[in-house]
């Protein structure tokens, strides 16, 4: 074999970045690397995995990926490429490609769609190996290639093969790792096994793995580091501690894959745009999952918490979302005022659906407020059959900024009501003071400032524990996206309204 390569510590498998016209972007992938190598301090790097939505790569654009890391990476750490495809011939192309430019081994999924049978898969790998003198790793990855490698013929070819060196294991499934650490270790001791799913790492590496591939690591690699260097030491307790700190985000990671990796990056200011259809925002990852992303990355400082700030000149239109109060487009244009919208719950429903308008008492929300808490029930004219309540801790205390209710679901039984003066009005008061602890909302605008949320409860909801949670939650990214500086006004004001009962909101 040409080159030895021994797999070992965290590698990020890399996202792609694109342009605005959907081709690679260079550029962006460079800074990628190089912040991932200097600023998170990974000992490796994968271009064109399957977080770098090699499937949906040209040809030519998946080779040009593994040059430009080959190149960025200048030597300072391992490369190993992502060269498998559903063909064998088309695997051996691609690999030799990686060869040539100067990688340093090949990472070579199982093949997917044709669903090979056990000697296929054998056959696959056995004729990349003796056809390219190339270090090899195999890649188990269950959940999209509906292909499994089974631990004899990964024990095969680790003994028949000595460039097949390794093996990087996308699957949650502790009893298979085990096993391939048990039979095949033995027989193969330099035969390296690296963990490719963000939510068993820790377990994963206490076991014995060599090392982990992962779709956080390209954000988060400098925790994964450090967790490694833990386990590494014996000292489990505190990599357990660590691991607990980013655990929500090592899920998030494994239920989105590139587009969450993306939108974690986009946020801490690392710019690789959208993923290519057909991953798409509000599909791929629900908008409640990117708003708790950010809130996972606030906490553990990868992204600065932006302060409250007054909304530019905005576009002629803008959606009508709060006609139930009579405050119009008109006037949210004009007198500036902030609005955002939060959903928590998924499609059950006890889901939470938030609209909410924020703006100083002695202008047009004061007025609006004044004036629809004055409003009697079942008054269609004004208020469409909704009574609006005031935001009450349990103790039935108001909250600061004084926070008024409107539900958006006529409220026609003891049971719904059950669910909206109670659970509803505990959760966002219990929001919007979090959110004044946490300074999104300043303490010196809390008695110049009123809010306004419209309010969404299925009338089949019936757990009152999960409204609470789930309209607290929504609250909060509510406010957060109604003051935090936003990317363009686009988001804000050319958005179309969404229905809170839609699959995809």
């Amino acid at each position: 074999m040409a080159k030895k390569f021994k797999p070992k510590g965290v590698s990020p498998a890399l996202v792609t970045p694109f342009t605005k016209k959907d081709e690679l972007d260079e550029e962006a992938y460079r800074k990628l690397i190089r912040f991932v190598i200097d600023d998170l301090g990974v000992t490796g790097i994968v271009p064109a995995g399957s977080t770098g939505e090699f499937s949906s790569l040209f040809w030519e654009e998946q080779k040009r990926v593994i040059e430009i890391a080959v190149d960025e990476a200048k030597g300072k750490v391992d490369v190993m490429a992502g060269t498998g495809t559903s063909g064998t011939k088309r695997t051996i192309e691609m690999t030799k490609h990686a060869l040539d430019v100067g990688a340093d081994a090949a990472l070579v999924v199982t093949p997917y769609y044709m669903k090979p049978t056990q000697r296929g898969l054998f056959k696959h790998y056995s004729t990349l190996a003796d056809k390219v003198d190339f270090p090899i790793m195999l890649y188990q990855l269950p959940a999209l290639t509906d292909v499994v490698l089974p631990r004899m013929v990964v024990e095969d070819l680790a003994v028949e093969h000595e460039n097949i060196v390794g093996m990087k294991c996308s699957w949650g499934n502790m009893a298979y790792l085990m096993e391939i650490l048990e039979r095949v270790k033995p027989v193969a001791p330099d035969f390296k096994i690296l963990c490719g799913w963000d939510e068993i790492v820790l377990p994963a590496l206490a076991a014995g793995v060599d090392g982990c591939i992962l779709a956080s690591a390209n954000f988060i690699g400098d925790h994964w580091v450090k967790i490694k260097k833990l386990v590494d030491a014996g000292k489990l307790e505190e990599a357990r501690k660590a691991e607990m700190e980013i655990h929500k985000l090592t899920r998030i990671a494994v239920k989105t894959g590139a587009v969450g990796a993306k939108e974690a990056l986009n946020m801490m200011g690392i710019k690789v745009r959208k993923p290519r259809l057909p991953l798409e925002i509000g599909g791929s990852i629900s908008h409640e999952l990117r708003s708790e992303l950010r809130l996972e990355l606030e906490r553990i400082g990868k992204i600065e918490v932006r302060p409250i700030i007054g909304l530019p000149e905005a576009p002629e239109k803008i959606e009508e979302r709060f006609g139930q109060v009579d405050v119009t487009a008109e006037t949210i244009l004009q007198s500036k005022l902030l609005i955002g919208e939060g959903f928590f719950g998924g499609d059950r429903p006890e889901m939470a659906h938030i609209d909410l308008l924020l703006g100083p008492k002695d202008g047009p929300v004061g007025i609006a407020f004044a004036k629809a808490l004055a409003l009697v029930k079942d008054d269609p004219s004004k208020i469409e059959g909704h009574e609006p309540l005031l935001a009450l801790l349990e103790t039935n205390e108001a909250v600061k900024p004084e926070t008024l209710l409107v539900p958006k679901v006529f409220i026609r039984n003891l049971r719904q009501a059950a669910m909206v003066f109670g659970p509803v009005q505990a959760g966002v008061a219990k929001a919007v003071i979090q959110c004044v602890k946490d300074g999104f909302i300043p303490e010196k605008y809390v008695n110049n400032m009123v809010i306004i949320a419209s309010v969404f409860v299925h009338p089949t909801a019936v757990s009152r524990n999960r409204v609470y949670v789930n309209n607290r939650k929504a609250t909060s990214m509510a406010i957060r996206n109604a003051v935090e500086n936003k990317p363009d006004l686009d988001y804000l004001f050319q958005a179309p309204a969404r229905h809170p009962l839609k699959n995809e909101p």
